[in-house]
C-alpha cells in the first residue's frame, strides 16, 4: 500500500484547532474600529476616513517583504490605491489564530484568505458608494480607491466618513466570494514599491534588540555544557562583584524544561552583564551527552538505518524487495551532511515584563508565536491569554526564530526579579544555544532492469527531528503506523517515477537527546535533495545515460506524480518543463574549458502538497592541484505558480540560492563534547561577497496557485554544485559541506 501523505496545511490547521489555537476569520466591523470611524470589514484590514488602508499582518518580517506581499493581495481585490496602503505587524492575540512564518507558507496560506477579504470589502464599498451617489450598484466599478458609476465617483475615504458600513458575511459566504481572474489583476504580479523598505533605511524600524523600557535590567546567560539534562551545582560570582553595574546572578527554575541548567547574570547595562558573565563561575552536573561528538551522532544514524524495522515508512509501494532481488544491476550510495548553524545577523534576545496584574509582555522577534506561548505559559504558571508577544522586525530568521525558546529565560528572570529583564546573547552564546540543523546520514539504493530501466528505489534518512522535539502534534503517521517528522524527510518523496518506491524516515534518538534539533532554511530538503539529486547523476552514469535525459524520462507525471488541484496541478510534468527550460538556458551539453563543469539538479522545493518546481545549473571550476572549487555561475528556473510580488520573489530566489551555495561549500561545524565546535564567525565561515557568482534567475509565467519561494532554491544548489564538481574533475563528493580536502581525496580515489 502507499504511505499516508505528509500532513497537509488543512490537516495542520485542524491539528492546531485541536490544541486550542484554531484559525479564525471574522467579518463584520470591530466595535473599537467603528467607534474610531474606521471601516473594518474583516479583522485583516481597516480603512480610515482619510482613505488609508491598513493591512494587519500576522507573518514576521525578516527581510522577505512578507507584509508587502500580503498587502498586495488584499489591495488588488479591494481595488485600493497602492499609495494609500499601509502594513501593521500585529502582536499575538487569540483572534489571529495560528501565527507562524516558515515553511514558505506565508503567501500560499494567505492568498485565498486575503483575496476573499479584499473582495468582500470591495463589494461593501461599491454598494454603499452607489447609495451615496444615487446610482445602481450594478453600474458601479471600483479602481484606485474610488467607486464610479453613472458619470459620478466617490473615494473610499468619503464612503467611510459618510456611509453606513455594516454589511457582514458568513464564513460560507466568504468561502464562495468570487475573486479576480489572473488577467484582471492590477497589483498581483506587477512591479510596485515595497512598503517596508523606508523604515529599514531611515532607522525607524524596530528590531527586538532595539526594545527598551524604563527600569529594565540586562541579562547575559551562562550557557550550560549540554542543551538538556544540565543542573546548576554552585555559582561563584565573587569576581563579578568588582564590575560596576553588576547586580546578581540567578539560577532559573524552568517547569517547561526549555532552559535547564541556566544561570542569568544581571546588571544595569549589557556592557556590565557581558563583563560580569565572563567572571561568574558556575559548576554544573550534566547528563552523558556532554561527551557526544559528531562522529557519535553519525555512527548512531548509520546503525539505525541498518535496522530495516527502524523509523516510519513514508512511502511504501508493494514489490520493492522483489524488484531489488530481480534487478539486473543495483546501485547503493551513502550521503552525509554536517551540523549547520543559523548565524542570523541579530543574535537572539528578549525583553520580558512582569505586570502587576499577573500578565506578561515579551518583546522579541519571533517566527512562531503560537508555538512558544504554551512553553511560556508552563514556565510562568499563567494562562496563555495572560502573555502577549510584542512584534518586532527580525534581524534574520532562517528558521532559528521558529523556535522561540529564548523568550523563556527572559520571562523567568523577570518573574524572579520583579523587574523588566532584557536578555541579550552574544554571538557565542547564540551559537551554543542554537537549535541547529542536525547532521544526517542517508542511504539511497536503486534497482535497474533491462536497458538500464529503473525498477525500484529505496531511500532511508536519519537525523535529529525538530518537529518531534518541539511540535509533535504536527507529525503524521507513515504506512507502518509510525509517526514521523515531515520536515526531516520531505524531498525524499520526490516526483520521479521509479517503479516500486520506499522512503523511510528514521529519528536519531541520540541527536534528539544531545541537543535541540531545529528548522534551518529548507529543513529536511536541505539534505534529502542533496542525496536524491547527486544520486540521480550517479545512477545515470552507472547505466550510461545522460543525467538530463535520465531525469526527464522519470518526470512523466504517472500515477501519484500526476499532481492534484489546487496546489500541484500538472505534477511532475511541470517539473520536467522547468528542467528542460533550465537545460536550454544554461547550455547543457555544450563544451566547456578543461577543469570546468556544469551540473544540474531539480527539486520541488519543500513539500509535495505545496510544490515549487525549481531547477539549478551550476558552472564550477575545479583546481585539481588544491581541490579548490570556484562557482562561476548559478542558473535557476522556477515555477512557483502566480508570482504575487516580482521584486520580492527575485530577492527570495537570490538569497535562497546563495544560502544553498554557502551551505554546500562554506558552512558547517561539528558537534564536539556536547556542543557545536564553532561559535563565532572566525571558525564558522559563511559565503563571502568575493565568492558570490553570477546569478541568472527566471520564473515560468503561470496563473496557478501561488506557492512558496523562501526556501526552494536552497535545495537545488548544493547537488548541482556536487554534480558539477564531478563533471569538471571526475571527483565525486558525498558530504556537505564540500571542502577542498574532500575534493582532493575524491580525486585520488575517483570512485
Amino acid at each position: 500500500m502507499n504511505a499516508v501523505a505528509p500532513l497537509s496545511r488543512r490537516g495542520f490547521l485542524a491539528a492546531i484547532a485541536a490544541t486550542g489555537a484554531a484559525m479564525t476569520f471574522t467579518v463584520g466591523p470591530d466595535e473599537a474600529a467603528a467607534a474610531a470611524g474606521d471601516f473594518e470589514p474583516t479583522i485583516w484590514y481597516s480603512i480610515g476616513r482619510d482613505g488609508i488602508v491598513t493591512v494587519n499582518v500576522i507573518r514576521a518580517e525578516m527581510g522577505q517583504h512578507v507584509g508587502t506581499a500580503i498587502a498586495r493581495i488584499v489591495a488588488d481585490e479591494l481595488e485600493a490605491d497602492w499609495s494609500k496602503v499601509r502594513i501593521n505587524h500585529v502582536d499575538s492575540a487569540a483572534k489571529w489564530g495560528l501565527m507562524v512564518t516558515g515553511g514558505s507558507w506565508s503567501v500560499w496560506q494567505s492568498y485565498p484568505l486575503m483575496s476573499q477579504a479584499g473582495a468582500a470589502g470591495r463589494m461593501v464599498l461599491i454598494e454603499e458608494g452607489a447609495k451615496l451617489l444615487g446610482v445602481d450598484p450594478k453600474s458601479c466599478t471600483a479602481a484606485n480607491s474610488v467607486v464610479s458609476g453613472g458619470g459620478k465617483s466617490i473615494g473610499y475615504g468619503d464612503i467611510v466618513a459618510r456611509g453606513n458600513l455594516k454589511r457582514s458575511f458568513t464564513a460560507d459566504e466568504l468561502g464562495k466570494m468570487p475573486i479576480k481572474k489572473a488577467a484582471e489583476r492590477r497589483l498581483v504580479g506587477k512591479p510596485s514599491a515595497q512598503l517596508d523598505i523606508a523604515e529599514k533605511v531611515d532607522g525607524s524600524g524596530k528590531f527586538g534588540i532595539d526594545a527598551k523600557i524604563d527600569g529594565m535590567v540586562y541579562a547575559r546567560p551562562k550557557i550550560p555544557p549540554t542543551r538538556n539534562e544540565s543542573k546548576v551545582v554552585s555559582v561563584d560570582d565573587s569576581a563579578a562583584k568588582a564590575v560596576p553595574g553588576y547586580l546578581k546572578t540567578i539560577t532559573l527554575d524552568d517547569p517547561s524544561g526549555t532552559v535547564p541548567g541556566w544561570a542569568m547574570v544581571i546588571a544595569e547595562s549589557f556592557v556590565a552583564a557581558d563583563a560580569a558573565c565572563e567572571l561568574v563561575k558556575v559548576e554544573w552536573s550534566s547528563g552523558d551527552t556532554d561527551k557526544t561528538s559528531e562522529a557519535d551522532l553519525q555512527k548512531r544514524a548509520s546503525a539505525l538505518i541498518a535496522d530495516p524495522k527502524a523509523g516510519a515508512l513514508v512511502v511504501e509501494d508493494p514489490g520493492v524487495d522483489a524488484a531489488f532481488a530481480a534487478a539486473k544491476t543495483k546501485l547503493e550510495r551513502t550521503y552525509t551532511t554536517a551540523s549547520a548553524l543559523h548565524f542570523q545577523l541579530e543574535p537572539v534576545n528578549a525583553l520580558a515584563i512582569a505586570n502587576k496584574d499577573g500578565s506578561y509582555e515579551i518583546h522579541t522577534g519571533n517566527q512562531w508565536q503560537s508555538l512558544v506561548l504554551p512553553w511560556l505559559s508552563k514556565a510562568l504558571g499563567v494562562p496563555e491569554d495572560k502573555i502577549v508577544l510584542k512584534t518586532y522586525l527580525l534581524g534574520g530568521g532562517f528558521g532559528r526564530r521558529l523556535n522561540g525558546d529564548y523568550a523563556v529565560p527572559a520571562a523567568l528572570a523577570a518573574k524572579a526579579l520583579g523587574r523588566p529583564v532584557k536578555m541579550v546573547c552574544t554571538r557565542a552564546d547564540d551559537s551554543r544555544f542554537d537549535s541547529f540543523r542536525s547532521p544526517s546520514v542517508q542511504v539511497v539504493k536503486m534497482a535497474f532492469g533491462e536497458g538500464g530501466r529503473v525498477t525500484a528505489m529505496d531511500h532511508a534518512a536519519c537525523a535529529g527531528w525538530p518537529t518531534q522535539v518541539m511540535a509533535p502534534f504536527f507529525m503524521p503517521k507513515g504506512a507502518n503506523d509510525v509517526a514521523y517528522d515531515p520536515f526531516a524527510i520531505s524531498g525524499a518523496n520526490h516526483w520521479y517515477s521509479v517503479g516500486a518506491q520506499r522512503v523511510r524516515a528514521v529519528p536519531n534518538d541520540l541527536a534528539n537527546r544531545a541537543f535541540r534539533p531545529g528548522w534551518l532554511r529548507s529543513v529536511g530538503p536541505g539534505w534529502t535533495n542533496w542525496a536524491v539529486e547527486c544520486f540521480m547523476d550517479e545512477a545515470a552514469q552507472s547505466v550510461g545515460k545522460d543525467p538530463l535525459a535520465f531525469r526527464l524520462a522519470m518526470l512523466d507525471g504517472a500515477g501519484r506524480n500526476a499532481g492534484t488541484p489546487p496546489n500541484s496541478v500538472g505534477g511532475a510534468k511541470r517539473q520536467a518543463a522547468v528542467l528542460s527550460r533550465l537545460a536550454a538556458k544554461a547550455g547543457w551539453g555544450q563544451s566547456l574549458p578543461k577543469g570546468t563543469g556544469l551540473g544540474i539538479a531539480t527539486t520541488f522545493g519543500q513539500e509535495r502538497d505545496m510544490p515549487t518546481w525549481v531547477a539549478c545549473a551550476a558552472r564550477v571550476r575545479v583546481d585539481a592541484a588544491s581541490g579548490a572549487v570556484k562557482v562561476e555561475k548559478l542558473t535557476l528556473v522556477a515555477d512557483a505558480g502566480t508570482i504575487v510580488s516580482p521584486e520580492g520573489a527575485l530577492a527570495q530566489m537570490e538569497g535562497a540560492a546563495l544560502w544553498g551555495m554557502s551551505l554546500a561549500l562554506f558552512e558547517g561545524t561539528e558537534f564536539e563534547n556536547g556542543a557545536p565546535r564553532d561559535t563565532n564567525l572566525d571558525g564558522y565561515t559563511p559565503l563571502r561577497m568575493a565568492d558570490v557568482p553570477e546569478l541568472d534567475i527566471e520564473f515560468i509565467e503561470s496563473a496557478e496557485v501561488p506557492v512558496g519561494l523562501g526556501e526552494p532554491a536552497t535545495t537545488v544548489v548544493g547537488p548541482a554544485i556536487g554534480n558539477a564538481i564531478f563533471n569538471a574533475s571526475g571527483a565525486r563528493v558525498r558530504h556537505l559541506p564540500i571542502r577542498s580536502e574532500d575534493v582532493l581525496n575524491a580525486l585520488k580515489t575517483k570512485s
